[in-house]
């Protein structure tokens, strides 16, 4: 009976152990592939939070990237805006320079008339005004007549030539001036102007004065009362006296 029994359990132990052994290797396996897993899960647990800081990452340098962008963006807006009023001003100066422009054409062409009726002007006024250097002057006026016959001549050097004739005509009321001359019977004598309050005359000797008379159109002669300060008056123009007053006689209205 026991040799029965020790026949029968030996198998049975034998599956039993080969049993428990399966077991225990199914438990390892599945602790294996427990194991397995959950390395797996750590790596892609760090591959995804590779990913994530990586997203990250990438998602700071775009927003980095959109501030740097944005800030780009609002200075050429106002870049933008200031140059829209520079344009703006610009095409405005445009407009007023093209108005000018227009004026300026109609200008030059009203030059050339006006500076031509000044021209007659002063020419007549040098006909009617104390006889003095009349050579000089009326040849400046024949000399800027000339010059206006000329097509090469600008409008504004045609003014200026005429501006500047009648500067010099009213520079002639401002100063002491003497020159040399001839009376009508041929005596030379020196020729005193003052201003525009009298011209007057002295012999070379100094014995004969006179003044001109605007009224009458004549010399007159002075009493040798008036030699002095005619004398004094010729030295003071020519810079060889210091200017003082003069007493001279002065034809009513001429002042």
């Amino acid at each position: 009976m026991l040799i029965l029994l020790k026949k029968i359990s030996l198998p049975i132990i034998f599956a039993f152990s080969i049993l428990v052994s399966a077991n225990d290797m199914n438990v390892e396996v599945n602790m294996e592939n427990v194991l397995e897993v959950g390395r797996e899960n750590q790596t892609l647990s760090a591959s995804s939070q590779d990913k994530i800081d990586q997203t990250e990452r990438q998602t700071d340098k775009i927003v980095n990237e959109y501030k740097v962008v944005s800030k780009q963006v609002e200075g050429l807006k106002l870049y933008n805006a200031q140059k829209r009023i520079q344009i703006q001003a610009q095409l405005d100066l445009m407009d007023k320079l093209d108005e000018q422009l227009v004026q300026v054409v109609v200008m030059q062409r009203q030059i050339p008339p006006l500076a031509q009726k000044m021209l007659d002007t002063l020419e007549n006024f040098i006909q009617i005004d104390t006889p003095f250097r009349q050579e000089e002057r009326r040849g400046r006026v024949d000399l800027v007549r000339s010059s206006l016959a000329k097509p090469k001549v600008t409008a504004s050097e045609q003014v200026r030539q005429v501006l500047e004739a009648y500067n010099i005509e009213a520079e002639y009321g401002r100063k002491i001036d003497t020159y040399e001359d001839k009376l009508q019977d041929g005596t030379v004598v020196n020729i005193l102007v003052i201003g525009r309050i009298g011209m007057f005359y002295q012999t070379k000797d100094e014995r004969t004065s006179g003044r001109w008379n605007n009224e009458t159109g004549e010399w007159e002669e002075l009493s040798s009362t008036y030699r002095k300060p005619i004398r004094d008056g010729i030295r003071m123009a020519k810079k060889l006296a210091p200017t003082d007053m003069l007493l001279m006689p002065v034809v009513k209205g001429e002042a």
